[in-house]
């Protein structure tokens, strides 16, 4: 309804009844106003009501949602099932052309505007987040893994004779994929232990540069988020280093944007040194469904490169997705769901740390992981051989997801590379041990209810020393070599 439509309406019904709804109709249109002058997260979320007119109002000016429109191309937007088309909001065409992931198309106007006002509210978020100089970014329908291996593809082109990727460990088989995929041989550095934490080996990553030669090194690929014991990697000195020897630099942030602590590296990493690009993904920091990520960086010109590197256009789910949830939650939102996080975070450290107690076991002792935790168990290995593995099998089939149990001695062989002491980010870690996670969107009731299931675990184990085999999940869960092609 636009004004000549509301003054028409005033010979239908009453005039002061059509202002009324007229004043309503400006309040939304104020909203959308603000969004498109200033490219923000809105500090308060908005309706729904508010989110549907203007996702309507954007899907009207894609061609195939024209009234009249013919069309005779291969891709014209056509959708065979309504519920589909209503799924997308009728958002059909994508983002970006063949060409480009961040350019304009002629035919989907609404498409092109969704595709950049979602990268402006993104963009904004990370620097609310904490990495305040942060200069470009956008979404991509991948997820982190993949993301990560387009950075790399896009350096190939500036680093032609280089071939390897040093990677201080981290025992997560996507990272460490997305250098085989990019056709690079990755380098593995194993961390330190100091304390009870898994720290970056600085000394073995400047050593391997200079054995290696700094022009056949394509980049120094780092990590933030982790499973205890293991720490986000020491970014500022990595960055320091990454400058002093002209290497690029990419950062798997791959849920840290949700933490203060990870941002802040990142942060300080860009301003004493040298970082291309951080990677993170969308379901994990955002809470919306998995396939999507954000490619961030200081350099817009490089952040241009990469978003020209994917080949072809692109699925503008992740990007409804994301500009939905931030446009719901607002930036007022999305600050207290990651102050509920923090705070939860210590509740489940105190928490975890009595139920250790109680059972002869420790909490490990592992401040620089903003995120996670991890609890010893010594006790339960010197019991039973499995009692390890049977802890999580008894875990998960008591509706207890995301735990993590890690056992003494895994090996594991990925793309080729045989891992020692796999899950632990080390070869030989001094024990055993279960992690727990304070990741956003938890609740209070998650830990407690998963505190007390993880106690009658605990209590059962040490009581009959063994469960029953239905219990054990599948024959691979407690295998101790496992290959992944």
């Amino acid at each position: 309804m636009n004004n000549e439509n509301f003054i028409l309406s005033e010979k239908i019904v009453s005039p002061s009844y059509v202002r009324q709804g007229l004043q309503a109709r400006r309040s939304h249109e104020q909203l959308v106003r603000v969004l498109l002058e200033q490219g923000k997260c809105p500090e308060e979320g908005w309706s729904e009501s508010t989110i549907e007119l203007f996702l309507n109002e954007l899907a009207v000016m894609d061609s195939n949602n024209f009234l009249g429109n013919c069309g005779v191309g291969e891709r014209e937007g056509r959708v065979a099932s309504s519920l589909v088309a209503r799924r997308h909001y009728r958002l059909i065409h994508g983002i970006g052309r063949s060409g480009d992931i961040a350019a304009v198309q002629p035919k989907a106007a609404g498409s092109s505007l969704l595709n950049k006002i979602t990268n402006s509210v993104v963009l904004d978020v990370l620097k609310c987040a904490g990495v305040r100089s942060v200069s470009s970014c956008f979404v991509v329908p991948m997820a982190t893994g993949m993301s990560l291996t387009l950075c790399f593809l896009t350096l190939r082109h500036k680093r032609p004779a280089a071939r390897y990727i040093l990677w201080p460990r981290i025992d997560q088989k996507s990272c460490f994929k997305s250098m085989v995929t990019a056709g690079f041989e990755p380098v593995v550095i194993e961390n330190v232990l100091e304390g009870d934490e898994l720290r970056t080996d600085l000394e073995a990553v400047e050593k391997k540069i200079e054995e290696l030669g700094a022009e056949n090194i394509l980049c120094i690929h780092s990590t933030t988020s982790c499973f205890a014991p293991r720490v986000p990697d020491r970014l500022e000195e990595l960055a320091v280093m990454c400058a002093k020897y002209n290497i690029p630099h990419i950062v798997n942030n791959a849920y840290g944007v949700q933490s203060s602590k990870c941002m802040h590296l990142i942060q300080q990493g860009a301003r004493v040194g040298r970082i291309d690009a951080f990677v993170q993904s969308l379901d994990k920091n955002f809470m919306v469904p998995v396939g999507g990520a954000i490619i961030a960086g200081f350099d817009d010109e490089f952040i241009k490169e990469i978003s020209k590197m994917y080949p072809g256009r692109a699925s503008a789910s992740p990007s409804l997705d994301v500009l939905i949830t931030l446009l719901t939650l607002g930036a007022s939102g999305y600050k207290k769901l990651l102050s509920e996080r923090k705070e939860l975070y210590t509740h489940l450290a105190q928490e975890l740390k009595a139920l250790a107690e109680r059972h002869g076991e420790r909490l490990l002792h592992t401040p620089h992981n903003p995120i996670s935790l991890a609890m010893s168990l010594d006790g339960l290995q010197s019991r039973c051989d499995k009692a390890i593995t049977q802890l999580g099998s008894m875990l998960f089939t008591r509706q207890v997801s995301g735990a993590r149990v890690v056992p003494l001695g895994m090996k594991q062989t990925v793309s080729g590379h045989t891992f020692h002491g796999f899950m632990s980010h080390s070869d030989a870690y001094p024990c055993p041990y279960l992690n727990a996670a304070s990741a956003i969107g938890i609740t209070k009731n998650d830990v407690e209810l998963s505190i007390k299931r993880l106690d009658k675990c605990l209590k059962a184990l040490k009581k009959d020393g063994n469960v029953e085999t239905s219990e054990l999940g599948t024959p691979s869960e407690g295998s101790d070599e496992q290959t992944v092609p």
